[in-house]
């Protein structure tokens, strides 16, 4: 005879099942992510789902895509409901750019970094980082080389036609 188990889960049996530690769970709660209700005694029970929409926070959070881009695409769930995997194939499609974005600053990082060696400066004629005299700075602000092919392009075009490169 096999048990049913309990439809709720003490905050202490979701951080064991997730991995997470109470604390993550209460800040997660506190950031809208994930929901309980209380008990007559003020202790919090979660639905089981939780552990699921745990996973796709730390999945989420382990790529980069930050907690507020998570809460928005949770919010895109009918009813508030646990992304299932039709739903997930839409939430990880949507986060696919971003990702392509980080992938190549990261790869740019990775092809330069023999080149710098932080800013001490000791590599300062061939520095990435390196503005001589803030020409950049009418650019925008930031690390404007560092920016992604895709930011780059996306402000060739609106910049001034009188405008060059450095």
């Amino acid at each position: 005879m096999t048990s049913t188990p309990p439809p709720e889960l003490t905050v202490g049996q979701v951080a064991a099942r997730s991995g997470v530690a109470v604390s993550a769970l209460h800040f997660y709660e506190q950031k809208g992510l994930i929901s309980s209700r209380r008990t007559s005694g003020n202790q919090r029970r979660y639905p089981r789902e939780t552990l699921r929409r745990i996973a796709v926070i730390r999945v989420a959070q382990r790529v980069g895509i930050p907690l507020r881009v998570v809460k928005e695409a949770f919010a895109t769930l009918p009813d508030g409901r646990t992304p299932d995997r039709d739903d997930w194939a839409h939430l990880s499609a949507a986060w696919c750019d971003e990702l392509d974005t980080r992938i190549d600053q990261l790869a740019r990082l990775r092809n330069h970094l023999a080149d710098c060696i932080g800013c001490g400066c000791l590599s300062l004629d061939r520095c990435l980082l390196r503005n001589r005299d803030d020409r950049l700075g009418a650019r925008g602000s930031g690390p404007r080389r560092l920016f992604t092919r895709a930011v780059r392009a996306e402000e060739d075009e609106h910049r001034d036609p009188g405008t060059t490169r450095s």
